[in-house]
């Protein structure tokens, strides 16, 4: 029997790569034969890590596809040709109505993608979803099949490796350095980080807001961010770091005093767990799947105003005993989150569906 994972691009660095080239790992401890196929292969990736789809063939009835749904593809709806037994991980969608005013290409990719989700709402036979919240939208969309939670599996390790030594020594300068960690995108809000950072910088003039991740495909956007900070007079405090490499993250995450989330739609939201890995106190807009990913920690706001939102920060920046507890809840909760774990849920998951049974892990 197969187990193979099947995903339209296979992205260096992202979350659903890691994600998908992690569970390869386990499933291979697990003893299956497995492979990943996927339609775009990011050539920065080892040459044997993953086939092209049209290598995918001889596939029984008894082998198992693994489907990674997150964006727009017409793989989802030839997903039923294969005769296999099938589970889709699902990670979310973004909603299309977030792009509308800054990209077509966005917009369409994400209708298409909320189209392949309703197209294989009867077509799959179980699904795994990174948080709760991605279960109940499956269920509002009318999935009737089980479905499970399995956060996204992540390689700890790898944190562990040397930051930039150079950027780490560039904003060591005793500034204070807000971080907020994705891809520049409108359901992220940067320009709500940008004016909570506004209203903390008039507490705390010796501050910086670093906006790390890349504009790719959302150039539009980052211009009127980088012209709405220029208005706010702020421009040369915040920094817009574009796509980078892995030891520029660390170092920013090493660098960080406070990580500020003011998103307004999230599937998981790694940063959020790699916040708590680096001890980096979280303040984050209560939105979509936040709360799931924090499970009591941080600070979860229920109020994105920025002016309320920059005493928080000032907070938690000048009350020690508060950062420290904020700190403590955070390791707590990214026990849950440990490799080991989450290797552990997706084995017993898998493993019942395999067996066809069906059981609470």
């Amino acid at each position: 029997m197969r187990v193979v994972q099947l995903l339209p691009t296979l992205s260096f660095g992202d979350a659903i790569g890691n994600d998908t080239i992690a569970l390869r790992g386990v499933i291979r401890e697990m003893g299956y034969s497995t492979d990943i196929y996927a339609e775009n292969i990011d050539k920065r990736l080892p040459g044997d890590i993953a086939q092209t789809i049209d290598k995918l063939c001889n596939l029984s009835e008894d082998d198992v596809i693994i489907y990674h749904k997150s964006t727009g593809t017409d793989l989802s709806f030839h997903l039923e040709e294969f005769k296999s037994r099938r589970i889709m991980v699902y990670h979310n969608i973004t909603p299309p109505e977030f792009f509308r005013s800054y990209s077509i290409s966005a917009t369409q990719l994400t209708e298409l993608g909320y189209k392949g989700v309703d197209f294989l709402r009867d077509k799959v036979d179980y699904v795994m979803a990174d948080s709760a919240f991605n279960k109940g939208e499956l269920v509002k969309r009318g999935y009737t099949c089980p479905i499970d939670v399995r956060p996204i599996l992540i390689k700890f390790e790898d944190y562990k490796q040397a930051p930039d030594e150079a950027t780490v020594k560039k904003y060591s300068d005793g500034k204070k350095n807000l971080i907020f960690v994705g891809r520049i995108a409108p359901n992220k809000k940067q320009e709500n980080v940008i004016k909570a950072f506004y209203c903390y910088k008039k507490l705390n003039p010796e501050s910086r807001l670093i906006l790390v991740g890349s504009e790719r495909g959302m150039e539009n956007y980052q211009e009127r961010l980088v012209k709405y900070a220029k208005a706010l007079g702020i421009g040369d405090d915040v920094v817009f770091t574009g796509h980078i490499k892995f030891s520029e993250i660390l170092a920013y995450y090493h660098i960080a005093d406070v990580f500020v989330c003011m998103s307004e739609h999230e599937g998981f939201c790694v940063p959020l767990v790699e916040s708590m890995f680096f001890e980096i106190p979280i303040v984050a807009y209560d939105t979509s799947a936040i709360s799931d990913t924090l499970g009591g920690s941080g600070l979860l706001l229920d109020n994105n105003d920025p002016v309320f939102v920059a005493e928080v920060i000032n907070r938690v920046l000048k009350d020690e005993k508060l950062r420290e507890k904020i700190i403590e809840g955070q390791r707590r909760r990214l026990d849950d989150f440990s490799y080991e774990h989450v290797s552990d849920i997706f084995k017993k998951e898998l493993m019942n569906f395999i067996d066809g049974q069906k059981v609470d892990v």
